[in-house]
């Protein structure tokens, strides 16, 4: 969107990615094809050695997703985006584009439970190395560079115990041994925290979940901040496949528009949960980053502006209470993902992190009994009450 003014977020989310049509559409359209016709073979023969811009075929280029993507660089202040069919299509995209073997990866404990499996059980086989540290301690971070660090990825808040790491720190780090910065801005969405600030070289999104809304749409985005990295990333993703369809792009774009009301909703609800929790005599502890007792309270404050929609908290009796909550509450409903305009509850260890295997989960503090949690945008009232009558069970 071209504009002489610095728009708000708000408004951002509106107009972001929308042009001018041909027919004077106000929301793009949907372009359901997979092909493009020529205008002649001179034509034909111009696109594909690029020496004219237009569309060749949608696994190349749609304008539906196209609109999509500009809108979700837009507000990340990034200088090109790529959608892709899933998070994990975006995270093994990223890692094509930018690792070779011989290549050793940073990445974080605390991290989605698939990125630890293709990285472990994937990448491994191409010579390409990984080390998974507490990134919310910038010094192991510095401990763990090898000559052939190449990147850094890491989750803030990390996934699922909510590790909170210093950006800036670790982008500074980073550029100093020759690597990338790769941010899993997920859990925040562009509204909360805006990672190129921070010194970021890419960032990706689950667009599953905040920025999509919700929960009835697979799909994920890679956002550069160099726009000459641009062709690579779009090469590698036609080449590996991982691309998005126009429709989900128009879904997701949809979801956009009420992007930053959604997160208003989520924090303020959000809060209001972990503070219940906090004070509860059946709770060990929780975290939550806008919390004063979360351990990531100060460095998450100077980089974000709000907890998100995640509250992560375990029991005093461990896995077994967790199971009968989950088992007896109401209206929060038992189902992995988050970021939803719905509430829900799930068991890391049992579920979404299950594939890490026992050993890797000790060592990311991700804990047999830990809870995670999703705040929607329902009445916090209601919130409130079915939490407290799930944790009498307990």
């Amino acid at each position: 969107m071209k504009s002489d003014y610095d728009m708000g977020m708000d408004t951002l989310c509106v107009h972001s990615g929308i042009g001018e049509d041909e027919f004077g559409a106000v929301i793009p359209p949907i372009y359901q094809t997979s092909t493009f016709k020529f205008k002649n073979s001179e034509h034909g023969e111009k696109l594909f050695k690029g020496e004219a811009d237009g569309y060749i075929y949608t696994r190349m280029r749609n304008p539906t997703v196209e609109a999509m993507e500009k809108s979700v660089a837009e507000l990340e202040g990034g200088a090109y985006a790529l959608g892709c069919a899933s998070g994990m299509a975006a995270v093994s995209t990223l890692f094509l584009a930018v690792l070779k073997a011989g290549d050793h990866i940073i990445c974080s404990e605390a991290v989605y439970g698939p990125t630890t499996s293709i990285l472990n059980n994937y990448f491994s086989n191409f010579n390409i190395s990984a080390t998974f540290v507490d990134s919310s301690d910038t010094e192991k971070v510095k401990a763990a560079i090898k000559p052939n660090t190449k990147m850094i990825f890491v989750e803030t808040p990390g996934n699922p115990n909510l590790a909170v790491c210093d950006l800036q720190a670790i982008a500074d780090l980073a550029h100093a041994n020759g690597a990338k910065f790769a941010v899993d801005n997920t859990f925040m969405s562009p509204i909360l925290q805006k990672p190129f600030l921070h010194g970021a070289d890419y960032i990706i999104h689950s667009m599953t979940k905040f920025i999509n809304g919700h929960a009835d749409v697979v799909a994920g985005i890679i956002i550069v901040k160099n726009a000459d990295e641009a062709p690579a990333f779009r090469k590698t993703l036609n080449h590996f496949g991982g691309v998005i369809d126009p429709f989900n792009s128009f879904l997701v774009h949809r979801g956009i528009k009420t992007l930053a009301l959604r997160m208003e909703r989520v924090c303020e609800n959000s809060q209001k949960v972990a503070e219940l929790l906090e004070n509860h005599p059946k709770i060990a502890w929780v975290r939550y980053p806008t919390l004063k007792s979360d351990p990531g309270y100060a460095v998450h404050t100077k980089q974000a502006k709000g907890g998100g929609g995640v509250v992560a908290f375990e029991l005093k009796g461990g896995l077994e209470a967790g199971k009968k909550l989950m088992d007896n509450i109401k209206l929060w409903q038992l189902a992995v993902s988050l970021g939803g305009v719905e509430s829900l509850i799930q068991h890391p260890a049992t579920m979404t992190h299950a594939s890490m295997g026992k050993a890797l989960r000790e060592q990311a503090q991700i804990t047999d009994g830990l809870v995670r949690i999703s705040v929607g945008i329902e009445n916090i009232e209601d919130l409130l009450k079915t939490l407290e009558d799930g944790l009498a069970h307990c």
